[in-house]
Parts: C-alpha cells; structure tokens; sequence
C-alpha cells in the first residue's frame, strides 16, 4: 500500500511517500529530516494525536472549562476519551495546569485545564 502525508513534526512540512504493508514500512520518501521517517513510521503503526475541549463547570462565573490532553493518546482513543470528558463535571474555581481528569482511561495523560475560571459569589 501507498499512502501521502504531511509531516508536521517542523515547520518544513514535508510531503511523505509512505509504502507500507500492514504496519511494515517499506520505504519513506519526501523527508528532509530523520524526524520525517520516524513521524511516518509512528503514522502507520501507532498515530497519536491531541485533545482539546470543555468540561462542565458547576458554581462557575461560566459554564465551562477548556481542556486539553498534557500528551499524545492514540488516535482510535479519541472517541473513548471524549466519552469520559463529556461525563465529566468540576466544582470551581478552576486554574490553569489544574489536573480535571488524572490518568484518563490509563492511557498515562491527564486532561488538564487551559482557562482560570473563578467561582460564582
């Protein structure tokens, strides 16, 4: 199998010619860095990606929290993470860097807050 990609591991943004078979990689072609491959390699057999959302938020001056994943989970998680985010309710005040869910489902990243949001008086 063949695959194109656009690596975003620097700002060079390379296009990968990947042949595969299975999660086997064959051949890389396109990079202009050794992080190209490796970026290719990670594509085809473990992709991972980041979460950024919102958690409810109760006795909040908002309704909700901004959020987002402190690493990379793998990509055929996302749904199952979302499912615990969107389960999920904090009290306020809320800080920036405030673990919300620690170990999401023990993929070894906690969803952390990106807002300060305070309480309601």
């Amino acid at each position: 199998m063949n695959r194109t990609l656009t690596c975003i591991i620097c700002p060079n943004g390379c296009e990968l010619e990947i042949a595969y078979e299975g999660d086997q990689i064959l051949s890389v072609t396109g990079n202009k860095c050794p992080k190209g491959a490796e970026y290719a390699e990670q594509e085809i057999k473990n992709p991972m990606r980041t979460i950024a959302s919102s958690v409810k938020l109760t006795n909040g001056t908002m309704p909700l929290v901004s959020v987002r994943v402190n690493g990379p989970i793998p990509k055929a998680k996302i749904m199952d993470v979302m499912a615990v985010i969107s389960e999920t309710s904090v009290d306020a005040p809320v800080k920036i860097g405030d673990v919300v869910i620690a170990d999401v489902l023990g993929l070894g990243v906690d969803v952390v807050a990106t807002r300060n949001v305070g309480r309601r008086s």
